[in-house]
């Protein structure tokens, strides 16, 4: 059985609209029904749960802007942060597009395979210690991610705080961390593109014999992903 959980986690990475607002209610189910996500991290995902389903929306949407689309630091592209834009990434893309074709995934031609919500429902459709297993391939990336959202106080450090300790909680020293406090002053931002790579555990060859989602489990889901999925643009940084 894959993990609706991660795909519910997913999408409360995406872009901030009407049909995700909508979706906040069964999303939480979701992470209820599952139980993967304990009573302890529900509660670290509450403040986000209650901005996106009440929130003004058009202040949700400028707080996502300013948090994922300006600068490198809080970039949701996993290789960003492994090998830049050296001729490596694009290597890396083809090899991880293909593992998502293996597992069934067929991503749109507009998302970037390294994209965090992406990654995360390929690994939804995995059983569920496999899919843990590759979440903890990039853990050290989200557990960056994490201490970055941390300091800047957004709701989404709870939704990274989580993923890190599904991906195995990894540590991160200090001296890793670069946080851009103004994201209008270009030497920063500067500085945060320069910031030393981290390392990426190899990725391991997909599963021959990955397991689809429970088709209940699935069509509840989908219901709540699908639309988001269709119709939300790649979150290029």
């Amino acid at each position: 059985m894959g993990t609706v959980t991660l795909r519910a986690l997913s999408a409360l990475l995406h872009y901030p609209d009407e049909d995700l607002r909508a979706a906040v209610p069964e999303i939480r189910r979701a992470l209820l029904l599952e139980r993967i996500v304990s009573e302890k991290q529900m509660l670290r995902l509450e403040p986000l749960l209650f901005r996106l389903s009440g929130g003004d929306l058009i202040a949700l949407q400028e707080h996502y802007v300013e948090m994922f689309d300006r600068g490198r630091t809080h970039s949701l592209h996993l290789f960003e942060h492994v090998h830049g834009e050296s001729r490596d990434r694009g290597q890396a893309m083809v090899d991880l597009r293909d593992r998502y074709v293996a597992a069934g995934l067929d991503p749109a031609s507009n998302e970037l395979p390294d994209y965090l919500p992406l990654f995360l429902e390929y690994c939804s459709t995995l059983p569920r210690e496999e899919a843990l297993a590759e979440l903890s391939e990039p853990g050290t990336i989200i557990a960056t991610l994490a201490d970055r959202f941390d300091a800047r106080g957004t709701d989404y450090a709870g939704l990274l705080a989580v993923l890190r300790e599904l991906s195995g909680g990894q540590s991160v020293p200090p001296e890793a961390m670069i946080v851009v406090e103004d994201p209008d002053d270009l030497e920063a931002l500067d500085a945060a593109w320069e910031e030393e790579q981290i390392s990426f555990g190899a990725m391991a060859p997909a599963a021959p014999d990955a397991a689809p989602a429970c088709p209940q489990a699935q069509a509840m889901v989908s219901r709540l992903l699908d639309p988001l999925h269709a119709n939300q643009p790649a979150r290029s940084l």
